[in-house]
């Protein structure tokens, strides 16, 4: 049997698993090694300060799922891969591999400016999300300005602007609205950007929901300090804040960084071609968010990313499994360039929602649209719902 190793277990890394068995359950070894033995639903995070949801509700053990499905896991922390070897060090022991599917996810730079690991919250892990929602009740008592947004590097502007309008929902229902200056700080160089160049309408739509809700937004700009105070801008404007909640950037996990072999990129990514084959080592791959996307579009005077959000992690991740087959039998690989998956998303906007779809994530694009639903955010619910089912159920195959 050949023998392939997966590195991280999200969306990405679960789905590579879960489709390379499937498709080859005779010939194929999987292996999954991952320092949590959770699977969880990132994009419901953003409801977890507000107690729409527990950590318990968008999580649970993927380490019996897999077992189901025939893969093992290994519950521990890749520390290293040796190309040259064939071989991944983690915590419990080395393992020889014919070929390696790098799916890590990311590590957060906090250290992007000043005081913002100390002085602000951030909602993309269990743990964050729980400080955040202990320091909103706190705010209540104390109610003040607020600062929500993203850093300049920072690539993951939706879940910034899904906290931002529940938020604003948030101290609606708590009555303490009139008392809240609310700010929207982001590196883009317009509302709506996204890292993906916006979309049709996308602009006009959130200056709509901004004047709406009463909002005061910058934009083309980065942080310089936090502070526990407020925030100082890179264009020296002080805004005062009770309560700040910022994006920083992503970058690679330190298991790529250490490793020397995988040739990352300043940032921690991974340099594959459109197959999510490693351009060097041709029996390693990436998939999700450890893969270097190319951006086909230049930031303006403050530098920022794009997103890399689970539906083309999803995606990434059945390519990579397609494609380690394909190449075991000498046929032509499949091309899916990152800025070539549809571009589909939700985007909350405190119990509404924007259903947001193009034919692809980057321009050129031949279709793409907006959809605000002002009555109730029952498709990000569906999604979610959806999703959490057909994983615990391992059926990786379906969309």
């Amino acid at each position: 049997m050949k023998t392939t190793v997966v590195i991280g277990g999200n969306f990405a890394g679960m789905t590579a698993a879960l489709e390379l068995k499937r498709k080859d359950p005779k010939n194929q070894k999987v292996i999954l090694i991952d320092k949590s033995p959770l699977f969880l639903f990132i994009p419901s995070l953003i409801w977890v300060p507000f107690g729409r949801r527990d950590i318990k509700d968008i999580s649970f053990r993927k380490d019996d799922v897999l077992k189901k499905k025939g893969v093992e896991f290994v519950h521990a922390e890749a520390l290293k891969v040796l190309p040259e070897e064939n071989k991944v060090e983690t915590t419990e022991g080395d393992f020889k591999y014919d070929d390696l599917v790098v799916a890590t996810g990311p590590k957060v730079a906090f250290d992007v400016a000043k005081g913002v690991k100390e002085n602000s919250y951030y909602i993309g892990t269990p743990d964050g999300a729980m400080k955040t929602r202990k320091a909103l009740n706190a705010f209540k008592e104390n109610p003040g300005p607020i600062v929500i947004g993203a850093t300049q590097n920072a690539g993951c502007m939706g879940a910034a602007y899904e906290f931002l309008f529940n938020v604003e929902k948030w101290l609606r229902e708590q009555k303490i609205r009139k008392k809240v200056d609310l700010y929207w700080v982001t590196p883009e160089t317009y509302l709506g950007h996204f890292g993906i160049d916006g979309m049709p309408m996308g602009e006009t739509m959130l200056k709509t929901f901004m004047k709406m809700f009463n909002i005061k937004y910058r934009t083309e700009v980065g942080v310089d300090e936090v502070t526990k105070n407020g925030v100082k801008l890179t264009n020296g404007e002080f805004i005062e804040s009770n309560f700040t909640m910022l994006m920083p950037p992503f970058i690679g996990v330190d298991f790529v960084i250490n490793s020397k072999g995988l040739e990352a990129n300043a940032a921690g990514y991974i340099p594959v071609n459109d197959t999510y084959q490693h351009v060097t080592h041709k029996n390693i791959w990436a998939a999700g968010i450890a893969v270097d996307v190319k951006l086909p579009f230049k930031p303006g005077k403050i530098p920022f990313s794009g997103p890399k959000t689970g539906y083309p992690s999803d995606e990434t991740g059945k390519v990579v499994a397609e494609n380690i087959l394909r190449a075991e039998k000498g046929k032509k690989l499949k091309e899916r360039p990152w800025g070539k998956i549809p571009g589909l998303c939700i985007m909350d906007a405190g119990k509404k929602e924007v259903l947001i779809v193009s034919n692809h994530l980057f321009k050129p694009r031949t279709f793409a649209i907006m959809i605000p639903n002002v009555i109730y955010d029952f498709g990000k619910i569906l999604f979610e719902k959806y999703f959490l089912w057909k994983t615990r159920k391992g059926l990786s195959y379906l969309p």
